[in-house]
């Protein structure tokens, strides 16, 4: 019994220990690769149907303003072909100037839609025009999550780009521009700038060409699709220039940066509004010192391999030295000759925040280059927030040359939002990418200590309570997400919708009812004068031409309107008679409770028509310092031609039993000046809801003769003379024929 005792003992004790590893399943490349597609179909099929609530609700109609002019594009180009799209010259915008679309418009948008018009077509896939553009910003939304997953797993793992294009499918920040109908832009710019960043992070990492010359192929078709591309030519060879100051450029950097910027910029030159912009502007000088310093650096390392020793650090100082005045003398001769054009407008608006309200009115006007809000940083990131510091830390730790270039996009899109609430929309995808790779870590945190040993189950669900904070975490966020898509983001412009007493929604469709008037009613060379914002969709739904619309090229055009619009009745004909308009159209919200209207967006065009012409005065139109509508309004304000279009006959309207006449729902007061008389127009039309109100511009009636009466007017050839002519036209008289 001992000796059994012993060997019994003693085969426990060769006996290995039990281990709960030894149950895991071996990993399986292709299980993992197949999950890991499944799930980016997944997310891809969210993106777009979380998309689609405008299209379910009001149709398939184009969003905003700008939109339209892109869909009035996209329709020339699928008609008349490339070629006569570039060499469109558009007389319905801007009269009487007109302009040359092909030459100032980003082809990108058009391209892409039309492209798809063609392949559907030859598929024999009847599909209109219209209903690509309105489908174009669902379909490259799931791209764009796809994009933002590469990018990832680039800078730091699969698992945290899952996660990165699980954020990006349902963030409101990108929601906000690619919602169904939102035919713009950034729709399609944000995935190839998402797409230019990844292939330029693998060509560095490989320091292949043949990627260096696909991540230039992605940056032509971003500065093809928007005018942001400015970003990407900054962030790149800020990169560049970073790890060269640091003094850790590599071979790879060298080749994957020379190549993407000589292949880029030859490429972005042959894009007509770009041209020779590509190195003339200001935007562009970063790029040049970056590749500049680039031969700087990597010439001063072969140097100093062929001469070595300290005469070489000596030579390395003075060609640095050389190298350095020669490219500042070059840059200053550059810029004051002119060769090289300054910062836009909108560039130095994000460099100096004032720029904008100091000099350009026109831009600081536009609501998207406002500040940023808190509220609004909450309200389209949402839980990026929260994650993105933990991302940005496990980046900074991870290091390498990709996790700095997503730290480097990260710290300066977080500034340049905070001066231009446009900007959110490039912040968005780093956004998701710090946020994914923080609940990645967290996650990986959680599990490791859940999978440990403990001595009681409440220890383990201890561990295990993170994870399920965070899921929860996850599931808030895709539902703030879905109804920022349906509330916030998916009420176009050109249809208004509200809910009466019983809760059931109401649409206002007061502008489609005003274009189509304007369509049906006036002749078709009529020209209409109102604020630019309008000039888009009139020139696309009415057919009409516009004096001036959102492209704003020409500030003193757009100011002739904003001073015929702040003048009087008489100085506003006289302007419109100078500009040959036959009508007039304002935007009213009083009767509505529309706040986007013409009197409340009155003051910028005060300022704007005031920068032209100085007798307009902006503290005219105040009194006491405030801007009112009413008996204690400014006298100037209450005679000018934009109050009394947009009050006209109001005086005499009552909404409510409780309200005086001419109470004003969005001003909240009652109107000053109830009888207006109009004498040198009339109206024409108001919309059903007094949203769009059009007026038709009298015509002066024929100049009777100028001077005396014809037959007292004195005559200029001189008595003697007229007596002499006289006579000789006896003498020249024939004599009488004979009589039979």
């Amino acid at each position: 019994m001992g000796s059994s005792d012993r060997r019994s003992k003693g085969s426990e004790k060769s006996e290995p220990a039990f281990d709960e590893s030894d149950l895991a399943v071996p990993p399986n490349p292709i299980l993992e690769s197949s999950l890991r597609y499944l799930i980016l179909a997944c997310i891809y099929i969210v993106a777009f149907t979380a998309r689609l609530f405008a299209i379910v609700r009001y149709e398939s109609v184009i969003h905003e303003f700008d939109p339209y002019f892109n869909y009035r594009t996209t329709q020339q180009f699928v008609e008349k072909g490339f070629y006569d799209f570039l060499n469109w010259f558009d007389e319905a915008s801007w009269y009487p100037l007109g302009r040359i679309v092909g030459g100032t418009v980003y082809p990108g948008l058009i391209v892409t839609a039309g492209t798809i018009k063609f392949i559907l077509d030859a598929l024999h896939i009847s599909v209109e025009v219209r209903n690509v553009c309105v489908f174009l910003g669902p379909v490259f939304a799931g791209f764009c999550a796809s994009a933002a997953y590469l990018f990832t797993q680039e800078a730091y793992n699969r698992k945290a780009g899952l996660m990165a294009a699980a954020f990006m499918c349902v963030v409101p920040s990108y929601i906000s521009r690619s919602v169904g109908g939102s035919y713009d832009y950034e729709c399609i710019a944000i995935f190839a700038m998402m797409y230019v960043f990844y292939r330029f992070l693998v060509a560095v990492r490989t320091g292949s060409m043949f990627w260096a010359a696909a991540s230039s192929l992605a940056y032509f078709y971003m500065v093809s699709s928007w005018g942001g591309y400015s970003f990407c030519v900054n962030l790149i060879p800020l990169f560049a220039l970073a790890r060269c100051v640091t003094g850790k450029a590599t071979s790879r950097l060298y080749v994957a940066y020379n190549v993407w910027y000589i292949l880029g910029t030859l490429l972005s030159m042959q894009i007509p509004v770009v041209g020779f912009l590509a190195v003339q502007t200001g935007e562009h000088v970063l790029a040049i010192v970056a590749f500049v310093a680039m031969q700087v650096v990597f010439g001063a390392r072969k140097l100093r391999q062929l001469i070595g020793g300290q005469l070489a650090v000596k030579a390395l100082y003075a060609l640095g030295a050389i190298l350095a005045a020669a490219v500042a003398l070059a840059v200053t001769a550059a810029i004051a000759t002119g060769f090289i054009r300054p910062f836009t407008g909108r560039s130095m608006t994000l460099l100096d925040p004032t720029y904008a309200s100091k000099y350009i009115p026109i831009i600081a006007s536009v609501a998207e280059h406002q500040a940023t809000t808190w509220s609004s940083y909450f309200f389209d990131l949402h839980l990026c927030i929260p994650f993105a510091p933990l991302g940005l830390a496990a980046l900074l730790r991870k290091g390498g040359e990709s996790a700095i270039f997503a730290v480097l996009y990260g710290m300066t899109t977080v500034y340049f939002s905070g001066v231009m609430i446009r900007m959110m929309l490039v912040l968005a995808p780093i956004a998701c990418v710090l946020g994914g790779i923080g609940v990645s870590v967290v996650v990986d945190v959680c599990a490791t200590m859940s999978s440990k040993k403990v001595s009681s189950p409440l220890a383990k669900a201890l561990y295990l309570m993170p994870i399920v904070c965070v899921a929860t975490m996850l599931g808030s966020f895709v539902r703030h997400g879905v109804w920022a898509a349906s509330e916030a983001y998916s009420s176009p412009s050109i249809v208004l919708a509200g809910r009466g007493n019983n809760g059931q929604p109401i649409i206002f469709d007061d502008f489609r009812e005003a274009y189509f008037w304007l369509r049906q009613n006036t002749p078709e060379n009529a020209k209409i004068m109102s604020w630019w914002d309008y000039g888009y969709q009139m020139t696309a739904m009415a057919n009409r031409t516009v004096l001036v619309d959102n492209n704003t090229w020409n500030n003193t055009h757009i100011a002739t309107v904003g001073m015929a619009m702040s003048s009087d009745e008489k100085t506003g004909y006289t302007v419109m008679e100078k500009l040959d308009a036959d009508y007039v159209l304002v935007i009213f919200g009083g009767y509505l409770g529309y706040s986007g209207d013409d009197v409340n967006k009155f003051l910028w065009m005060v300022r704007i028509g005031g920068g032209v012409y100085p007798q307009i005065k902006e503290p005219d139109y105040f009194k006491n310092g405030q801007y009112r509508v009413d008996k204690e309004g400014s006298p100037v304000l209450h005679n000018s031609l934009m109050y009394r279009l947009s009050y006209y006959r109001f005086g005499e309207v009552t909404l409510d039993a409780r309200r005086p006449p001419g109470f004003d729902r969005v001003r909240n007061t009652e109107i000053a000046v109830k009888d207006i008389k109009l004498e040198y127009v009339e109206e024409a039309f108001t919309s059903e809801h007094w949203l769009v109100r059009i007026y038709k511009v009298k015509k002066q009636p024929n100049r009777g003769v100028l001077g005396r009466h014809p037959r007292r007017r004195k005559s200029l050839i001189p008595k003697s003379k007229k007596k002499r002519a006289q006579q000789g036209s006896r003498r020249r008289m024939p004599m009488p024929a004979a009589t039979a």
